[in-house]
């Protein structure tokens, strides 16, 4: 029965291989329809990076570092009940991913014309309604192994983006078991920073453009109103929800979390140092090929703006006790390694691996795609150290050439280094598809 069943998922996953292609070319031809006033891109490009290395630009990347008390995280605890990790949550996963051979075709509009998805999956409508996509994060980005344990896991934000006024904005993430890709099964676990000292805790209120699983901990976007930029998350504290009710916190009886079973409180957040012109990180991705390893950031701009956004990079700690955080010096500041701005309007999603970073623009008034760039440090482009011709690149679709060959809305990118896969989503299309082919297409 085991061997029978391994070839009927080798034959589903070829059928969805060739499924995949052939939706690739039914979106390559729909882009030749682009009319040229939509598609063409200056023939030069957003050009390369330019790095920012005067302190006046640098100053304002600073984070400082802020941990909830023990005490605090031990009290909503002690209330909540012992904390479970990773795979207490997989084992109720609960519900279905649907592969791409069932999805809409307004759902697969969502995929990249060029470079073509190797992998896609669409999220249920019943439980994403009302519900804003946003970044994605993997065991890829947790362990270089690419495992948690004994897991593959894709963790998937969303945001409220409808309904009362007292949820609109809370944030979940969706825990989605990846040990079979023929078949992915999800749970949601609601995002809260706990209040009043543990005695309660408060959802979590912010879109998750950006997401960031390293070692135990989870770092996630806060655009909810103040200077706190990160907040983190510690994956070996999951709590339970006690009570199924739709409120959030402390209730009678227990303890609720919007409906859901599982509940990540906040373990600490990182807040912006700068003045007023610190640039808000929107986006965020781990670089593995640095040493130590980063953590990637950008801003957001304007779809239609003519200024381009700031990226830059923080080292992650090395420091016994401090795992999974980002490197400080002795007053809790984390200061950015590096930093560019690119010409590339309307950023989304950015990820850097060796030399080259990938940003995405979001699809214009007029596009039906976006754009992804790959770009480069101006200063080693222009030296030609290895030999090689370094030029901005993108790829190129449809009978006009349209450089919108890209997914619509892409808010995050995350680098599964073990299996060479970029994970992304967008619309309620989670897919993947090799880096190997983006360098291949970006030209």
């Amino acid at each position: 029965m085991k061997q029978r069943g391994r070839h009927r998922r080798r034959r589903r996953g070829r059928a969805l291989r060739a499924f995949l292609s052939a939706t690739a070319l039914a979106l390559t031809a729909a882009a030749t329809m682009i009319s040229v006033s939509q598609a063409k891109v200056p023939d030069r490009g957003p050009g390369d990076l330019e790095p920012l290395t005067a302190s006046a630009d640098t100053a304002p990347l600073r984070l400082t570092e802020h941990r909830i008390p023990q005490t605090t995280l031990d009290r909503l605890a002690a209330g909540m009940g012992r904390p479970v990790g990773v795979g207490a949550v997989l084992d109720g996963a609960d519900r279905s991913l649907r592969d791409a051979v069932d999805c809409s075709p307004a759902e697969r509009r969502a995929l990249p014309v060029s470079p073509s998805a190797t992998r896609a999956y669409c999220w249920n409508t019943d439980d994403t309604r009302g519900w804003r996509p946003g970044a994605v994060t993997t065991s890829g980005d947790a362990d270089d192994d690419g495992v948690w344990g004994a897991n593959r896991v894709i963790l998937s934000g969303w945001s409220r983006g409808d309904g009362a006024r007292t949820k609109r904005g809370l944030a979940r993430v969706g825990f989605v078991d990846a040990g079979d890709l023929n078949h992915l099964s999800y749970t949601w676990a609601l995002l809260a920073v706990p209040v009043d000292g543990g005695r309660d805790y408060r959802g979590l209120v912010s879109h998750v453009s950006g997401m960031v699983w390293y070692q135990d901990k989870l770092l996630v976007t806060a655009d909810d109103g103040d200077r706190t930029a990160l907040y983190v998350y510690d994956m070996n504290r999951v709590q339970r929800a006690t009570v199924a009710q739709e409120a959030v916190g402390r209730v009678p009886g227990g303890w609720s979390a919007n409906g859901y079973r599982f509940v990540l409180p906040a373990v600490g957040s990182y807040e912006l140092s700068g003045g007023s012109g610190a640039p808000h990180p929107a986006t965020v991705s781990l670089d593995r090929s640095t040493a130590p390893d980063s953590l990637v950031a950008g801003e957001w701009t304007l779809d239609d703006g003519d200024r381009g956004a700031r990226l830059w990079r923080y080292p992650f700690s090395t420091a016994p006790g401090h795992e999974g955080l980002l490197a400080t010096d002795t007053a809790g500041r984390a200061a950015a390694s590096q930093a560019y701005e690119t010409k590339v309007t309307g950023v989304r999603g950015v990820l850097s691996y060796g030399a080259r970073w990938y940003v995405t623009r979001a699809a214009g008034p007029r596009d039906d795609h976006g754009t992804l760039w790959r770009q480069e440090d101006s200063a080693k482009a222009d030296d030609g150290a290895d030999g090689k011709a370094h030029e901005p690149g993108a790829a190129v679709c449809g009978a006009e050439e349209t450089h919108s060959c890209w997914s619509p809305a892409t808010e995050s990118l995350s680098y599964w280094e073990a299996t060479g896969e970029v994970w992304t989503q967008s619309g309620r299309a989670l897919f993947a598809l090799p880096l190997a082919s983006i360098d291949r297409t970006t030209r």
